[in-house]
């Protein structure tokens, strides 16, 4: 289960979470106002566990929260050509037209 939490920690960070600043003051400074994954944003998640006798045991959850980012970054470049390079990835979904000027 803790992989699964972290997982949906991981796309948070990936797709929503985001500190916004103006004039170096936090403009979104309430949990109300900061965006975090939904139920509704997160699809089926199937958890596989590999027995590697041959590597040492590296933690259960934290490991794959590292990856998630880059596979959803590399995921939109595959979909689009486009590379996105500052997270979250896709605040307000991916303007194709505006990706493409930057």
């Amino acid at each position: 289960m803790n992989i699964k939490r972290l997982l949906v920690m991981g796309l948070g960070g990936a797709l929503f979470e985001s500190l916004d600043f103006k004039d170096g003051m936090i403009t979104n400074p309430f949990l109300a106002d900061y965006r975090v994954p939904r139920f509704r944003d997160m699809p089926k998640i199937e958890v596989v566990l590999l027995d590697r006798r041959d590597i040492p045991s590296a933690g259960a959850g934290e490991t794959p929260i590292m990856a998630i980012a880059p596979a959803v970054g590399n995921a939109i470049f595959g979909a689009t050509g486009i590379r996105l390079r500052s997270m979250p990835l896709v605040p307000d979904g991916l303007n194709l037209a505006d990706a493409k000027k930057g």
